[in-house]
């Protein structure tokens, strides 16, 4: 080939392509293409290449404004197809849960609002959206049939690539948390009208004279109080640097309450930290559960404390009953849920239900007894439903499960495969089995490339992938292939197609406590989201050998948790490059 017409190839790409940015990189990606574009051909002669249809994939900027007093900033890489796909969207990136409408202001109209009724409509590139809230009716509790009212937990098929949205039942909202992140900055709570006046008065004249006010009994007790409810709506136990920011708000919106020593708020936070102690220990003597679980008091035998608060991000770790309700008329509501799972078809909307008003019992027999997973299988059959597995992980922690973890594999797929790829001498033959496999693949890339990134995982962090994804034959056994497994995801392969490179998989299941708990699984990152939603839903703990690749998947994937360890802080700092 002759060097001047290759260099004109490029000369004429780069003149149409239009962009000056990273021109290497454009002209490589174009010679790509084309290249593949004449390997692909039936000939050995060049043909002319037809363009059909091009259509620019444009990005779309949005200000999101949800109430009067918050207003979001959105960037979508491009326009959805619909107005109901912008709404889930919305709802996935914005964690907002119930129904509303679209308005978006009109240029055409010196930017009057008009209602979103086709995604043509918006304005290019740039739009502002006014979220309008439908107004729900609440339910008549007067009757115990209509505890049963369709729940506004509704949820599209788990096998369906569309983010889904989850949103509270009416009946049990007002006794679970809706707030699944710390406020940055905290916001102090409206205090008592006589003291904002005294705090207000003081900080002019802070201003003016750098003195601070002198804190009295009553202006104390008023802002601990405050602070320690609204706190208690987000979490029942802060961490330390959240402590420390609700000092650091307090002095910032009343400097005259700053201290004069060290850093002006070393008192306010030992005060903030010895009420929420004292506030906690007023709820464990009123009955509150989630802190009643964590008392220390002795009973029969040789029974040892153990800690029982949310350690992975649960928002609502072990909620109170919904108002009244008490054992008994849950016990009788988990019943009438045990008959309705045994049926041949179940009404999927009585049971969404049900298992949202039986949520505080289930979750105190989960967390406070600590029972077998077959136990667990007699009595709460539903929970080891497709759907309800997403479900009561939302119900735990405010995530869409499948949605969430969805838009985290497809993120990171391409970056480990990446660091595989440029480490794979360091891990040996199973990381370099598992690229030579997806680079044999030549159809379903985009699976294979998944399945790939997630079976590499637990290799790229030292631990055995083999505790984790496991194998059998459709003849074999099922003690066999469950025997010893804590948690795992099981392939049935086919008799016939053991000995080639790429066996056909018939199957795909869950084990969990050597018990095979659910089936028929689309593929590996469901099948791996589904695992991780089972071990919120029975508070199990991340076993030992595989504690890194749980730690990824929660810090890492779907963004949970106080803190990661180092190891998985290492990838998540190399996967952020």
């Amino acid at each position: 080939m002759r060097f001047e017409s290759k260099h004109g190839l490029f000369k004429r790409v780069a003149r149409n392509v239009h962009n000056t940015k990273n021109v290497l990189m454009s002209l490589a990606t174009k010679h790509q293409q084309l290249m593949a574009y004449h390997l692909d051909g039936q000939s050995v002669f060049k043909s002319d290449l037809y363009i059909d249809k091009v259509r620019a994939v444009q990005a779309l900027l949005l200000r999101v404004v949800v109430s009067d007093d918050e207003a979001r900033r959105v960037h979508l890489s491009q326009v959805p197809e619909s107005v109901d796909a912008l709404i889930d969207v919305l709802k996935e990136k914005l964690q907002l849960q119930g129904d509303f409408t679209l308005q978006f202001e009109d240029p055409d109209f010196a930017n009057a609002l008009c209602t979103l009724s086709n995604i043509s409509e918006l304005p290019h590139a740039r739009a502002v959206l006014h979220i309008k809230w439908k107004i729900a009716s609440q339910p008549d509790n007067s009757d115990s049939q209509s505890l049963g009212s369709i729940s506004s937990l509704d949820t599209a098929s788990l096998n369906s690539p569309v983010h889904t949205s989850t949103n509270p039942s009416p009946t049990t909202s007002g006794n679970l948390r809706s707030t699944s992140v710390w406020p940055s900055p905290f916001t102090i709570p409206p205090l008592s009208h006589d003291v904002e006046l005294k705090l207000r008065k003081a900080n002019e004249a802070y201003e003016k004279t750098k003195t601070g006010i002198d804190v009295t009994r009553d202006i104390k007790t008023d802002i601990l109080d405050k602070i320690t409810q609204v706190t208690f709506d987000i979490t029942a136990y802060p961490r330390p640097h959240e402590v420390e920011s609700i000092a650091v708000a307090l002095i910032s919106k009343y400097p005259c309450l700053k201290e004069n020593d060290g850093n002006g708020y070393e008192g306010w936070l030992t005060s903030i930290r010895n009420r929420f102690s004292n506030f906690r220990a007023k709820l464990r003597v009123a009955g509150c559960s989630e802190v009643s679980i964590n008392s220390k008091s002795k009973g029969d035998g040789d029974m040892t404390y153990t800690l029982k608060r949310a350690k992975r991000g649960e928002i609502n770790h072990c909620p109170n009953h919904p108002n009244e309700h008490d054992d008994a008329s849950l016990e009788e509501q988990r019943m009438l849920l045990v008959e309705e799972s045994k049926k041949a078809r179940v009404d999927d909307s009585l049971i969404r239900v049900k298992m949202d008003l039986t949520f505080s019992l289930r979750r105190r027999e989960v967390v406070e007894e600590q029972p077998m997973v077959m136990v667990i299988q007699n009595r709460w059959p539903a929970l080891f439903f497709k759907e309800q597995i997403g479900e009561e992980f939302f119900r735990i922690t405010n995530k869409n499960l499948l949605g969430t973890f969805r838009a985290a594999v497809e993120k990171y797929t391409p970056k480990l495969l990446r660091l595989y790829r440029s480490r794979k001498a360091s891990f040996g033959k199973d990381l370099e089995h598992i690229l030579m496999k997806l680079d044999d693949e030549t159809s379903n890339i985009i699976r294979h490339r998944q399945d790939a990134a997630l079976r590499g995982l637990p290799i790229f962090l030292c631990e055995e992938p083999g505790q984790l994804f496991k194998q059998c034959l459709e003849t074999d056994p099922d003690d066999v292939a469950v025997k010893g497994v804590a948690v795992g995801v099981l392939y049935v392969l086919e008799d016939c197609a053991v000995e080639t490179s790429s066996p056909k998989v018939q199957n795909i299941s869950l084990i969990v406590e050597e018990s095979v708990v659910l089936q028929d699984i689309a593929d590996t990152p469901t099948a791996v989201a589904y695992l991780f939603g089972l071990l919120y839903a029975l508070n199990i703990s991340y076993p030992k050998h595989l504690k890194y690749t749980f730690d990824t998947l929660q810090s890492v994937f779907m963004e949970m948790g106080p803190k990661c360890t180092k190891r998985v802080r290492s990838l998540k700092n190399k996967l952020a490059l």
